[in-house]
């Protein structure tokens, strides 16, 4: 299953880290990110899959919210079907 995974926030060092080791510790294969930096907010994009992920598709989406939690950051993760679906005119 893809996945798009969004962080917003106030840019700190380590983000890039942190997101990345947390796909690292579920087995999430990161396939493209795109990211900047707008006026000291960090935007990215990850584009993800998660068919080989360790846990269940709640216990991710908790695990994102959770560390965006910790960096003070909103970090969300949402399936590739229903992102597009949002975002179809």
């Amino acid at each position: 299953m893809k996945a798009v995974i969004t962080v917003i926030g106030r840019d700190t060092v380590g983000v890039i880290a942190r997101v990345s080791a947390v796909c690292a510790e579920l087995n999430i294969n990161v396939e493209d990110v795109t990211q900047s930096i707008l006026q000291e907010m960090f935007c990215m994009i990850m584009l993800v899959n998660t068919t080989n992920c360790t846990v269940e598709p709640a216990e991710m989406r908790a695990r994102f919210e959770t560390l965006g939690q910790e960096m003070g950051m909103q970090v969300t993760l949402t399936r590739q079907e229903v992102f597009d679906a949002m975002h179809k005119v």
